[in-house]
């Protein structure tokens, strides 16, 4: 195929890229991640460095991306900021030492914030697409994330056209981006597979600086095997949905899903595809994983809306090897749509997403290890809790070999507050919270999802309060159990009676 923009090398195309540049990437997890040339604008940074200059780039892209992208730019020191989210371990050891700026992010605010200027000039679109026509019409790949809004707002577009995506992905895409206030007006999504934009996404030609050919796979890892304890979440989680539909709180025909990346999101996906007290179900979600290709070939799935496909391997195999059915049953939107709270609420979407930590108040903490060093960023667990139908946050009671306990008496950082939260859940059961006042909560997550190990020590807590307080709260013991831990390397043993003088 001929094109109007020239066809670059991905060297030749890093060097387009100057020092200082702000770059909007294609990509929501490593699913349509651009990948060939972040690695040569990483090799750019290395010489520029080795030659005694500076070179570093702002980096803003959907959510997570791969080691090709987040992985190569901070290995070459190349990274100046870096927003929404991230989940590179190089990354994050910058991040927490300063060296990058992060700025954690509602992955559904990130595009209106570009397009508002909040976050400066966009220098640079970098998109990977599956196919590319003279006029600017762009296939997008395995997802859309804020590539529509970089395209629109960035000064100049380089393109990844990537073969190793069929350019019969055609048809899968819905791109629409709403108008600003003060012309915006409702985004007219009534039904989970209610398409409201275009199949492709056009770009004036002009923007265009070149088009690089690649050829090669999303660098999503396949998940952990499931455990016993992730299997239980997800067997308590699903078992409480059910006591909902027989309480008539969910409607027999049940609501559409939301569901968190990871091993337990995965676990409990299985645990409601495989409960025979489930209807089929729809769902409405930011990232579908290798549970959902499986659920939406028996059935039990009937159709998936979504920002990216977030695939193995081997299921981004079974993925293409079945295009043609998945083309009718799954579509991909911008994460400014799919996360968008309008859209969530209307819906009446069931929210289940993971956690670090839960303290005794409701609140969770989805970020922030000890509260203070950055695991990944809140990505759009936000966007859904505070406007789901029903909000549901899981992990397990324990971790590190059990010497952490993820039930606090005040979590370290708190990203999601008590007045979100509804459904809290580990292997040992959940916690329904609402309707309950601060102390009845505490309770009930002491008795229903906390760790036995932990439980008389939670009590023990409970029993230093004053009696006059709304909120289970000691200013001086909130945080003894993090504190025993970081002395000691292990949350058990606190001793109240140190700290009842002091309450």
């Amino acid at each position: 195929m001929s094109f109007p923009f020239p066809v670059l090398s991905p060297e030749e195309a890093a060097e387009l890229i100057g020092h200082g540049s702000t770059i909007g990437f294609s990509g929501f997890t490593p699913a349509g991640a651009a990948k060939s040339i972040p690695v040569a604008l990483a090799k750019k940074a290395e010489r520029e460095h080795a030659a005694g200059r500076p070179f570093t780039v702002g980096v803003l892209t959907g959510a997570s991306t791969g080691p090709s992208l987040d992985g190569a730019l901070a290995k070459a020191n190349a990274i100046r900021f870096r927003t929404p989210y991230q989940s590179d371990p190089t990354l994050r050891k910058q991040i927490n030492s300063g060296q990058v700026h992060f700025l954690d992010m509602h992955l559904s605010m990130l595009p209106q914030q570009v397009r508002y200027g909040f976050l400066g000039k966009v220098h640079w679109a970098v998109l990977e697409a599956c196919e590319v026509t003279p006029g600017g019409g762009i296939v997008l790949s395995t997802s859309v994330g804020v590539s529509n809004t970089y395209a629109n707002r960035a000064e100049k577009v380089l393109i990844e056209l990537n073969r190793r995506h069929p350019p019969q992905l055609l048809g899968m895409h819905d791109i629409f981006e709403p108008a600003d206030p003060p012309a915006r007006n409702e985004i007219p999504i009534y039904n989970v597979h209610d398409r409201i934009g275009s199949p492709v996404l056009v770009i004036d030609p002009k923007k265009i600086a070149g088009v690089v050919f690649t050829d090669a796979d999303d660098e999503a890892t396949p998940f952990a095997p499931a455990t016993p304890t992730t299997e239980q979440i997800g067997q308590n989680v699903a078992d409480f949905l059910v006591a909902e539909m027989r309480a008539g709180r969910i409607p027999k025909s049940f609501l559409p899903l939301q569901s968190g990346v990871g091993d337990i999101a995965n676990a409990v996906l299985g645990a409601l595809g495989t409960h025979p007290e489930v209807p089929d179900f729809e769902m409405y979600t930011e990232v579908l994983q290798d549970s959902v290709m499986d659920l939406l070939e028996s059935g039990r799935c009937r159709f998936a809306s979504t920002c990216a496909l977030t695939l193995s391997p081997e299921k981004n195999a079974q993925f293409r090897g079945n295009l043609d059915f998945f083309r009718s049953r799954i579509l991909m939107r911008p994460q400014e749509i799919t996360n968008h709270p309008e859209i969530v609420r209307r819906l009446g979407i069931i929210s289940m997403n993971t956690a670090i930590e839960m303290d005794l108040g409701g609140n969770v903490n989805s970020t922030h290890v000890m509260g203070k060093t950055m695991m990944n960023g809140i990505g759009g667990s936000g966007d859904f809790t505070r406007n789901a139908y029903v909000s549901i946050f899981s992990c397990p009671s324990t971790q590190k070999g059990g010497k952490i306990s993820t039930i606090v008496p005040l979590a370290s950082h708190i990203d999601h507050n008590e007045h979100s939260v509804q459904i809290v859940a580990t292997e040992y059961g959940v916690a329904d919270l609402r309707g309950k006042d601060p102390h009845q909560r505490a309770e009930l997550i002491i008795d229903k999802c906390a760790h036995p190990d932990f439980r008389e020590q939670l009590r023990g807590y409970m029993r230093l309060l004053h009696t006059d307080t709304h909120e289970p709260l000691s200013l001086t013991g909130a945080f003894a159990m993090h504190r025993q831990f970081l002395e000691t390397g292990d949350m058990r043993g606190v001793d109240w009676n140190a700290w009842k003088a002091r309450r």
